[in-house]
């Protein structure tokens, strides 16, 4: 925005101090001129005391004698209080250039630069504080979305360069346009499709742009459980489903997108056979928990946080039948926080995984107006 050249800080705080200083002046001066003229008399005034005589003078000789010192002591404090107060403004700005250039730095793409103002804490180190802790945020916000463009971008690149080698075969050789490669193709572009719908599912979590309404997150959780019961099934698991009525306030789609999510991570990463998913509800006062728990192989305590990255399962990518794109935790993890909710994944000491849900818990309606559950 351009703006019109005005007075510096500085320049404003130094004409303040001196402004404040020669008003004290004016008004000390003029407490002391009423002191004296409540003592004297107009004229000059004799007093003879005994043997002595005392000559008093009077106020015109008294203003005289007042008005060289008044214009001395004002020219002094004017001098004294520019000179003063343009030192003093500048020794109390000096914080306030230090996040001036950061802010100009992280302006220009800089945003390693921290200000780490020293002294004891006062208001002006608790402002460069929370700039330094926004500056930290912003540094990691944007290398995670480098890092999630760099892994999108890889993960859509593969199936469009699959498609594309197999359009080249066919056109080679049109005998080879089998219902074996139309089968190929249908494949790779089903692959490409999720991974597109949770990318933009991921984004519209990320923005919170949905309705909210009152929600079952026991019956949500059924509804996951029995539409991927199928595949618990075909892989030799049990299924289990436990709680109780947990209301809450949120998008149905979302929330039921996050407990599918959840369910089908502890189907596929499973044991081979004889395995276990477990899913339970609970309410709280304040919160209302999701609590999904799959047997598995032993994780470890560096491995668990890195299952929340987009694309990523510890240092190891997921190309694996039922697999879905490598955006399954981390979508629950984004919708979770979109609810203004929260994601504890554990790892079971027997093996496997236990992830925990928790979201606030709907207030209790009015019994005017009682909401009906979806």
């Amino acid at each position: 925005m351009d703006r019109a050249p005005g007075l510096s800080v500085r320049l404003k705080l130094t004409l303040s101090y001196a402004g404040f200083l020669m008003l004290a002046g004016v008004l000390l001066l003029a407490a002391v001129w009423w002191f004296l003229l409540s003592h004297v008399q107009r004229g000059t005034n004799v007093f003879v005391h005994g043997a002595n005589v005392q000559v008093m003078p009077g106020r015109t000789a008294l203003l005289r004698d007042f008005a060289p010192g008044v214009v001395i002591v004002m020219a002094f404090l004017l001098v004294f209080g520019l000179l003063g107060g343009w030192l003093l403004a500048d020794r109390m700005l000096a914080p306030l250039n230090r996040i001036t250039d950061a802010t100009r730095m992280a302006a220009a793409g800089s945003l390693s630069h921290r200000i780490r103002l020293p002294g004891p804490r006062d208001e002006l180190r608790e402002l460069a504080d929370a700039f330094d802790t926004m500056l930290a945020r912003l540094e990691a916000h944007v290398a995670e979305q480098r890092r999630f463009a760099a892994n999108a971008s890889h993960e859509l690149r593969t199936p469009l360069a699959i498609t594309q080698t197999l359009l080249d075969v066919a056109r080679k050789d049109p005998s080879h346009l089998t219902g074996e490669l139309a089968e190929r193709l249908r494949a790779v572009n089903t692959r490409a499709i999720d991974l597109t719908e949770g990318l933009l599912l991921l984004s519209r979590a990320n923005h919170q742009s949905f309705a909210r309404e009152h929600v079952d997150l026991s019956l949500i959780a059924e509804e996951a459980t029995e539409t991927l019961l199928h595949l618990a099934l075909e892989r030799g698991l049990t299924l289990e489903t436990c709680g109780e009525t947990t209301p809450a306030i949120g998008s149905h789609t979302l929330l039921l997108q996050m407990a599918t999510n959840l369910v089908h991570n502890a189907i596929v990463h499973n044991l081979p056979d004889k395995g276990t998913v477990r899913v339970t509800t609970s309410a709280h006062p304040k919160t209302v928990v999701l609590t999904v728990e799959n047997t598995g192989e032993k994780l470890t305590a560096n491995l668990v946080p890195t299952l929340v990255e987009p694309f990523l399962r510890g240092t190891r990518r997921i190309h694996t039948d039922h697999a879905g794109v490598g955006l399954g935790l981390a979508i629950v993890d984004s919708i979770a926080q979109a609810h203004d909710g929260t994601l504890t994944l554990t790892p079971r000491p027997g093996g496997g995984l236990c992830v925990t849900v928790r979201l606030p818990a709907a207030p209790p309606p009015h019994p005017a107006e009682a909401p009906a559950l979806t």
